[in-house]
């Protein structure tokens, strides 16, 4: 494995949703995910609360951090955030962001996980504006920007918010007119033709689930999206 700073700086990254993947088989997936080039995985935390999903453990994210090299994209979705973050940290995961409607110290939160040596950021839901950011964009590596509402994935028909790319675009504005090097990146019915427009350096990560990944053919479509990555960013595989 590269190192993480090399890892992080890629163009157009792929970043598969752990809980889009087969449960009942994860080490085997993570495995399938290595071998196809990809680096990274999006792990969300939830509490069934902030985001009205099923949790996923702690203690099986701590198993297969053992088990996988992979850089873990851990989104905490989670009402009281504290808890969360320190077993995060203590599992050893590469980046935490966090929700700034639940954080009532962005600023100190984002100081809390730098310090231990893990890349920090915020995440916002589709109606949170931008302008919560304004004092503390400087110190986020990554700012996620979720597409759709928390939790609501199951939501039969349900599609990204119509102000989806007003809303990535204007965050690449702030960015760019700072001379930051911070990260976006999107979550919620990610599809090809996300990354087919974005994926070019208006965005960076991509958190890739069931619109883009079939568990019957995790491989087959893996490589498809690493072809699609290459083509749209110029890149190389692997």
């Amino acid at each position: 494995m590269r190192n993480t700073a090399e890892v992080w700086n890629d163009t157009c990254i792929i970043s598969p949703s752990l809980i889009c993947l087969d449960m009942c088989n994860l080490e085997s997936q993570a495995k399938i995910l290595e071998q196809s080039g990809i680096k990274m995985l999006h792990v969300d935390i939830l509490d069934g609360h902030f985001s009205p999903s099923m949790p996923l453990g702690l203690d099986t994210v701590r198993q297969l951090r053992a088990k996988t090299d992979l850089q873990f994209d851990c989104h905490v979705m989670v009402t009281e955030q504290d808890y969360f973050v320190d077993e995060l940290l203590d599992i050893g995961v590469e980046q935490i962001v966090f929700h700034a409607e639940t954080q009532p110290h962005i600023d100190g939160m984002l100081n809390r996980i730098h310090a231990k040596g893990v890349r920090a950021g915020v995440a916002l839901r589709p109606a949170t504006p931008l302008t919560v950011l304004d004092y503390c964009l400087e110190k986020c590596d990554t700012v996620l920007l979720m597409l759709i509402n928390p939790g609501y994935a199951f939501v039969k028909g349900e599609k990204q918010v119509a102000y989806a790319e007003r809303k990535v675009r204007a965050l690449r504005a702030m960015i760019d007119e700072r001379g930051l090097d911070t990260k976006i990146e999107i979550d919620g019915r990610i599809s090809r033709e996300n990354i087919a427009a974005w994926g070019d350096g208006t965005v960076n990560l991509f958190v890739t689930g069931s619109t883009c990944l079939d568990r019957n053919d995790l491989a087959g479509s893996l490589a498809a999206l690493e072809d699609l990555r290459v083509s749209v960013s110029g890149g190389k595989k692997g």
